[in-house]
């Protein structure tokens, strides 16, 4: 009996090396978008940083340059959502670096209520920030990558939330669900121009996160007390510090990624993982068409027989002891 062949070798990824390339990333005063800024910096780019409060910004900013050790990162005040405010984050990339590569929308707020106590001033200002934000940042630096001629990167931030839906959370969830679509649109439209579309969906211990009750004693512990997470959490939940998601960035607005394109791209803790799109998974026919009589005879034996999930599963992760 033969045995299996084996798997063809592993080629070499081209190295992530952005040096010469200019990058946005949009509410990096802090938390995930100050990881990423940091990242790519790291790997070479130089970065505008963005926060709607200028101290916070500029602080984001000098701690890059603290952390790569050159004079890489500015900082610019202003709240994302406007064409201007966009237009203004572009022109200030090539006022200081000359060009602008990459752009990375993570800007965003919360503001969680269930359907019927939601105003529309949640409700708008979220999807404004989100998604509004995404769409004029995006819209913006792949005008200024166009006239470059020389490709680019959209990396827009997700959510499982927005993959899955997540109770209390229709704006948000909403907004990232059509940032999603966004994608798969836009890497369709770019892809001549060399510029590619992507989306991360990251979880991470983050302020956000810590809102949610079974990560908020393991968040707490981890900046109160410096406790590490536990596998179950990185492993288990794909759930881990703001540094884990941080390497996915540099990664897609590298050469190393010149063929990824249209993806969901998840990661968390010790896990990376691939979204799959939204796609029909069941069919039934009826000669002549539907009634509705027939699609209640037919629906739980045919197309409803495994209906579809929804949202976020809890973690069933213990939570730690305070040894005070």
């Amino acid at each position: 009996m033969s045995s299996p062949t084996p798997p063809p070798p592993q080629l070499a990824a081209p190295p992530v090396d952005l040096r010469g390339k200019v990058a946005v990333v949009t509410g990096s005063g802090r938390g995930l978008g100050l990881a990423y800024a940091t990242a790519l910096a790291r790997a070479g780019a130089r970065v505008v940083l963005n926060d709607l409060d200028p101290e916070v910004a500029e602080r984001a900013a000098a701690s890059v340059r603290e952390a790569v050790g050159e004079s890489v990162a500015v900082s610019e005040a202003v709240a994302v959502g406007t064409a201007e405010a966009a237009q203004r984050l572009v022109d200030r990339a090539v006022a200081e670096f000359g060009r602008l590569d990459v752009m990375v929308t993570n800007a965003g707020i919360l503001r969680d209520r269930v359907l019927w106590k939601m105003t529309d001033d949640d409700f708008d200002a979220v999807v404004t920030t989100h998604l509004k934000g995404t769409f004029t940042c995006a819209r913006a630096a792949a005008v200024r990558m166009r006239e470059q001629g020389e490709g680019g990167s959209l990396v827009l931030v997700g959510s499982p939330a927005g993959q899955r839906g997540n109770f209390g959370q229709t704006n948000y969830a909403a907004a990232k669900a059509g940032i999603a679509a966004m994608v798969r649109t836009w890497s369709m439209e770019l892809a001549k121009a060399g510029i590619t579309v992507n989306a991360i969906v990251p979880v991470a211990a983050t302020a956000m996160t810590e809102t949610v009750p079974a990560f908020a004693p393991h968040v707490a512990a981890l900046r109160e007390r410096g406790e590490p997470l536990p596998d179950a959490l990185r492993k288990g939940e794909g759930f881990g510090t703001v540094e884990d998601c941080a390497a996915l960035v540099p990664f897609l607005a590298s050469d190393a990624a010149r063929d990824v394109t249209g993806q969901c791209i998840g990661i968390g803790g010790d896990r990376l993982t691939l979204w799959s799109h939204p796609q029909e998974i069941a069919s039934a026919y009826a000669d002549g068409g539907w009634t509705p009589d027939a699609i209640a005879t037919a629906w739980h034996t045919s197309v409803g027989a495994q209906p579809q999930t929804v949202g976020i599963p809890a973690p069933r992760v213990p939570a730690p002891v305070d040894p005070r």
